[in-house]
């Protein structure tokens, strides 16, 4: 008997296997083919990146951007379309671990999660959004103000940029912010696990207030507006992270109470 309920538990295990493998992939194919086209519009999206930059050099002159190597160029754009190609394919990936995972959960379990992961990717392009239409230009006009202009006894200091710097500046603002605006879905699946409670989250505020100007300062470029661009909105997410904790809990409450009620 115990060999014949060892292989009946075999075969769900296999499936389950077999739909991952199939489901990875289908993002995998998904994110190869965004891959392909990124990669052919790549000068395009760059230039779209370039926006914030280019919109400080309207009235200045011609201005360029330089790269120093022969291969700097080529892989510059390859990052563009992969950024590119990760950027739109997460949403997919999301729905591809939604649809594996909902039919394994309890229908209030689903009812609690889907909120989630639809909270997921719109934070994320919120947060991403603020850092280049926002953060980059305020950033960009501070470092672009210590350019100076030549005369007789000094030479002019001008920013030529490299294509390769500028692209990773611009990726590491926007997944800093992208990310950051992920704190309420990070601490309600924490509420979730019953690892932290409302009540937590309200006791340790001030420290979370600290914790949050302190990495806003560390990732962002060393400009007080960038700064508090990034902080308030963590704060105010955090604030917000605490008022949909605290509804779960009473709604979890409500739901314990109504259970035991019917079982008694």
């Amino acid at each position: 008997m115990a060999s014949v309920s060892v292989n009946d538990s075999k075969a769900p295990l296999l499936t389950h296997l077999v739909e991952l493998r199939s489901r990875l992939l289908y993002c995998l194919a998904f994110f190869l083919c965004v891959f392909g086209v990124s990669y052919y519009f790549s000068v395009e999206i760059y230039q779209f990146l370039q926006q914030p930059l280019a919109a400080q050099f309207d009235g200045t002159g011609q201005r360029r951007m330089i790269y120093t190597g022969l291969q700097e160029a080529f892989f510059t754009y390859m990052k563009v379309a992969f950024f590119s190609a990760l950027f739109f394919s997460i949403p997919l990936m999301l729905i591809q671990v939604w649809r594996f995972l909902s039919p394994g959960m309890y229908q209030h379990e689903k009812k609690g999660m889907l909120p989630l992961f639809l909270m997921t990717p719109v934070l994320f392009v919120t947060g991403a959004a603020l850092a280049f239409y926002l953060v980059m230009p305020a950033a960009w006009e501070f470092f672009i103000s210590f350019e100076t202009a030549g005369s007789d006894d000094a030479i002019r200091v001008e920013l030529e940029a490299k294509v390769s710097e500028y692209l990773s500046l611009v990726i590491k603002l926007i997944l800093a912010f992208g990310l950051c605006f992920e704190l309420p879905v990070f601490l309600l699946v924490l509420a979730k696990a019953k690892l932290i409670t409302a009540q937590t989250l309200r006791h340790y505020r001030r420290h979370a207030i600290v914790i949050i100007f302190l990495l806003a300062a560390f990732i962002t470029p060393p400009d007080l507006i960038s700064q508090i661009a990034l902080g308030t909105p963590i704060i105010l997410l955090y604030e917000l992270s605490v008022l949909l904790v605290a509804m779960g809990e009473r709604k979890t409450s409500r739901h314990d109470s109504t259970t035991s009620e019917s079982i008694s």
